[in-house]
């Protein structure tokens, strides 16, 4: 595909994107939320969301290896939604938070409060860099490397352009662009399968029955406990991913909270879920045939590398690459943009406590980004695993410790001693890590999967109970 051609795409999707945030901007900045903003276009928005450009590349990537195992981590992602709606949701429209993080000062006390906003900082800021990085990495491939350009200037063009919509904008501008992300991806990746189906001389229910018997079509796994895709391990890792990841998240919890109530709010989530659960089955079945066409065209390229070869090669019509494209720019573009808004306002809400103060926001703002910038380049030094992975592996860490945090806070009327809440933060990571290392000779081959995050929430549920006393 043409250089010029994927920047010519580039192009018009950031037109759009600035198109919204003007008239997003329209009544005044938003930039912390005003909770207007109608349940269904929030539901929407949260499907792109939830879709980075991870899900866009990798998901489908992954189904040679895990097949569509990947949904038994969205069924307990059901059930953490549910929980979000029925036991998060109603505390935060009932304390009237900004930041979600304001819960823990008024629960434990200030130390508390910066520890989560801390936790969270690392969380988003090296999940954001995953996430940009597999985008770019995909750029640089179809743009900058034929055009001579390095990766640096790759990176620093695309924060760029997510820095320059949600500068003015702020969540009402994340939503109208998630919500426009929301339909270019689902429309590509549909578009992309009839396409495919088209090129292998199937019909659409053809199709689906080759899908259907594809050995890469598997969704349960309950044979070997030892299996990363084992289905209690997938079930849990998903259900506590969502909890930490979507209702301790700042990021996607600006969403919700700019519904007009709590009601809103919980239906919202509920109708979400349903939606996201939907596009992601979407996906994996993409995969599959991704792979079929693959080996029809002797094309080897595997994992996150499959869709691109396969989106760009000269065998399918040139209208697969630009869809390609705009899929992968506006889960970028989307990504990165909540992100570096989740980051601003809790850095400023959360850690420097000036809320009122517009000016230091924006410098905030400038600096999320430069630190965005600078971890990307970074993780591109040093990566060397699949983005998918990298991504919850992450959270595992770092989610952790805010899930037991605010369960020990709900669950539990007992008052801790502030000052000490950092040291469990930091020791049950660190202990997860050790036992995840030594898995095997510890457990008889044992290995951890996703499920090393509710056992972090845990130890940082009972390091916290050992440092309480009674109300």
């Amino acid at each position: 595909m043409s250089p010029w051609i994927v920047l010519a795409v580039i192009a018009a999707y950031f037109a759009m994107m600035i198109l919204l945030s003007r008239l997003s901007t329209r009544g005044g900045n938003d930039f912390f939320g005003k909770k207007k903003t109608p349940w269904p276009f929030v539901a929407i928005a949260m499907i792109g969301a939830a879709m980075s450009g991870v899900t866009y590349v990798s998901v489908p990537g992954m189904v040679d290896v895990s097949g569509m195992g990947y949904l038994q981590l969205m069924l307990g992602c059901a059930v953490g939604y549910v929980l979000i709606a029925f036991v998060l949701i109603p505390l935060y429209y009932r304390l009237h938070v900004v930041s979600i993080y304001e819960y823990l000062d008024r629960r434990f006390g200030v130390v508390s409060h910066r520890t989560g906003a801390w936790f969270f900082f690392i969380s988003k800021m090296l999940g954001a860099a995953v996430r940009m990085f597999l985008v770019c990495l995909t750029l640089q491939m179809l743009l900058f490397g034929p055009l001579g350009l390095p990766f640096s200037l790759n990176v620093l063009l695309n924060v760029a352009v997510i820095f320059a919509y949600t500068f003015r904008g702020g969540v009402r501008a994340v939503i109208w662009t998630d919500i426009l992300k929301t339909v270019c991806m689902v429309t590509a990746v549909v578009l992309c399968i009839v396409f495919i189906a088209r090129n292998l001389g199937f019909s659409l229910p053809a199709l689906t029955d080759a899908i259907r018997q594809s050995e890469m079509s598997r969704v349960f796994f309950f044979d070997d406990i030892d299996h990363p895709q084992y289905f209690w391990k997938q079930f849990l890792g998903g259900l506590f991913a969502v909890l930490g990841m979507t209702g301790l998240d700042q990021d996607m919890m600006q969403r919700a909270l700019s519904c007009k109530d709590g009601r809103s709010s919980q239906k919202n989530m509920l109708v979400s879920i349903v939606l996201q659960f939907a596009v992601v089955a979407l996906f994996l079945c993409l995969g599959v045939a991704l792979y079929l066409y693959a080996a029809s065209a002797g094309i080897s390229e595997r994992g996150d590398l499959l869709f691109p070869a396969v989106a760009t090669s000269a065998n399918l019509p040139a209208i697969v690459g630009i869809l390609f494209v705009l899929g992968l720019v506006s889960t970028a573009y989307g990504a990165g943009g909540s992100a570096l808004t989740a980051l601003t306002t809790s850095f400023t809400v959360d850690i420097l406590r000036a809320a009122e103060n517009d000016r230091t926001r924006r410098r905030v703002h400038i600096a999320m980004a430069a630190g965005m910038v600078l971890t990307i380049i970074v993780f591109n030094a040093l990566n060397s695993t699949s983005a998918i992975d990298a991504v919850y592996k992450i959270a595992s860490y770092t989610y952790g410790p805010l899930l037991g945090l605010f369960a020990f806070g709900i669950a539990s009327k007992r008052k801790v001693r502030d000052a000490l809440v950092p040291l469990v933060a930091i020791v049950a990571p660190l202990i997860c890590l050790a036992l995840q290392l030594n898995s095997e000779a510890l457990f008889g081959g044992y290995t951890f999967s996703y499920e090393i995050l509710p056992l972090n929430a845990l130890l940082t549920f009972l390091g916290l109970y050992i440092i309480s006393r009674k109300a």
